[in-house]
């Protein structure tokens, strides 16, 4: 019996740190994370195939990172997210980490999402994975007290989440 509660607990851990893929298995934190991604790209285009995004016709082309590789969902989803976190975490005047977490969770991001949460010099740095329905979002931000850069990135499609610098 002991090893089956060890087994499952395992298994849960392995499918919060890991990409949604529509199960229906989950803890209460998660179902809470999934709505919140939700209800941020609430107005964006559903989820589909990468799609060349608009601009300039006569500037070049990025040939790679987030206007690329994102979907145009993901896309819309991360102006909306790195708004809100821009907004909150501007307003700390000492960033550590431990209050730079707060201010995520208080928002709605779970700690399984949240990576390389860490001082550097006067900043405090962290990822977010936001892999959602098969989307490769994730954002990047630095907050020291004076600027704050809360930016998309582009993450695995599957596997493990890595830090895109």
């Amino acid at each position: 019996m002991a090893l089956l509660v060890l087994v499952g607990c395992g298994t849960q851990q392995q499918e919060a740190a890991g990409v949604r893929d529509g199960s229906s298995a989950g803890t209460a934190a998660d179902g809470a994370f999934t709505a919140m991604l939700d209800e941020v790209a609430r107005p964006c285009p559903a989820p589909g195939p990468v799609e060349k995004p608009p601009g300039d016709a006569a500037a070049p082309a990025p040939t790679a990172g987030p206007e690329v590789e994102l979907n145009a969902h993901d896309w819309c989803a991360s102006a909306r997210h790195e708004e809100r976190i821009t907004r909150e975490v501007w307003e700390l005047a000492d960033p550590t980490p431990a209050k730079v977490r707060k201010v995520l969770n208080d928002l709605g991001y779970i700690d399984e999402r949240i990576h390389g949460l860490r001082r550097s010099g006067a900043a405090t740095t962290f990822a977010l994975d936001l892999r959602d329905k098969g989307g490769r979002l994730c954002v990047n931000g630095s907050v020291d007290g004076d600027k704050t850069l809360v930016e998309a990135c582009v993450a695995p499609r599957k596997g493990p989440f890595s830090f895109a610098k």
